[in-house]
């Protein structure tokens, strides 16, 4: 792990907010297993706030810092596992399509880690790109965000009637730092009350694969969140009461580098409910494609329905399809997404999935990618305990396996 603890966007990018693990209609649990189990360990300690099921865009909001110390807990109560934190993966030993080692770099200098089989969840598909297996780039990538934790704000909306956040910030005709359009949204911190989570920067044109692209984003990114605040606070009444609590160890990044697997996730298939005999995932978040080349982003809904959306201007509902009597209500991701072409013991687990633009745009979201990451592990152990190929997995034991554990396999 690159950073000092566990948790990636959760955390480190301090994106404190999960989508619903329920269908569209809000009847059916669609998403259990370490997700639903993680969140109750923070609800527990007060840490999370549960939303009602029929919430499309909400199952939790919860503080970061005490997810970083839950997992801490969750490792520790496994012996088995040994954690490398402040970790850097550099390269793989590997041939054919098996690797053997991944070299690391920590305080203890170079070294490597030998194992039968492992699991690229970089996010940029780092291990598969440097092994040789078989990655690839959208030719325009889905821009990332940098958040910040930021008190006052709804002390600015209470004393501004008819405030509204995203208009100011992107305000350009009254304000001259104001940000392009892109879009916004927030979080309320658990546990600190008065503060919010605000994400509403966007950094075109980088791809945090390229360590100089990613350093110019981060770099970017807090310029913008400087940006939000001197707006609130040198226009707006009760301005003087918003600060910066706390910024992010890392940007998040939306898309960078994707796996090429044995399948590749359409649109289509998220948008029309496809069903998988061979599904490890679940998911309702509706397709969501940030626009890096324009303003806003593009909705799409497994009703047919799709709206562009730019912030401070009324959204164009139009359809991607006619209206019919009954809809799906729920998507999934199969095992083979998740499968590089030519590995024999290497699978991915995360934003790297094979998925095209339009299901990327749904599928890349943090109770989508928490799944992918269980099923990658328990097929792993599934490869192990038969002594084969990661493309050999059993589909219906895997599904067993991770319905034993907890998981929603439908």
């Amino acid at each position: 792990e690159n950073n000092g603890f566990f948790g990636g966007v959760a955390t480190a990018a301090k994106v404190n907010i999960w989508h619903s693990r329920y269908d569209t209609a809000g009847q059916k649990e669609i998403i259990g297993g370490l997700t639903v189990e993680l969140i109750d360990r923070l609800v527990r300690r007060r840490a999370a706030r549960v939303y009602e099921k029929d919430n499309p865009s909400r199952y939790a909001v919860f503080n970061s810092a005490e997810m970083i110390m839950e997992l801490d807990c969750l490792v520790s109560e496994h012996q088995s596992i040994r954690p490398f934190l402040h970790t850097l993966f550099v390269d793989g030993v590997a041939a054919d399509g098996r690797m053997s080692h991944a070299i690391v770099e920590d305080k203890s200098g170079r070294r490597a880690i030998k194992a039968r089989y492992f699991i690229d969840a970089t996010g940029d598909a780092d291990v598969l790109a440097r092994i040789g297996l078989p990655v690839r780039k959208d030719e325009v990538l889905q821009p990332p965000t940098m958040c910040a934790f930021l008190a006052g704000p709804e002390e600015v909306r209470k004393a501004n009637p008819g405030f509204d956040l995203a208009e100011a910030i992107y305000d350009r005709e009254h304000f001259a730092n104001a940000l392009a359009p892109g879009f916004v949204w927030t979080a309320e911190s658990v546990g600190f009350p008065g503060v919010t989570m605000v994400a509403g920067t966007r950094i075109g044109g980088a791809d945090c694969s390229d360590a100089d692209q990613l350093t110019r984003a981060s770099l970017e990114g807090r310029s913008q969140v400087r940006a939000i605040r001197d707006i609130l606070h040198n226009n707006f009444k009760s301005g003087d009461r918003i600060s910066v609590g706390s910024l992010p160890t890392r940007i998040g990044v939306r898309e960078t580098r994707h796996a090429v697997c044995l399948r590749r996730l359409t649109e289509r298939e998220v948008l029309e409910g496809v069903r998988f005999d061979e599904a490890i995932a679940n998911g309702s978040y509706r397709v969501d494609v940030h626009h890096p080349d324009r303003e806003g982003l593009t909705f799409r809904y497994l009703d047919g329905r799709e709206v562009y959306s730019v912030p401070g201007r009324r959204q164009i509902p139009t359809r991607w399809r006619e209206k019919r009597d009954v809809d799906p209500t729920f998507y999934q991701v199969p095992y083979s997404s998740l499968v590089p072409r030519g590995s024999v013991n290497v699978l991915c687990a995360g934003r790297m999935v094979d998925a095209d633009r339009g299901a990327f745009g749904a599928v890349r979201v943090m109770v989508n990618c928490n799944q992918m990451g269980e099923a990658a592990a328990v097929a792993s152990f599934l490869a192990l305990e038969a002594d084969g190929g990661v493309a050999d997995v059993d589909r219906s034991g895997l599904r067993q396996k991770l319905a034993a554990g907890g998981s929603m396999i439908l």
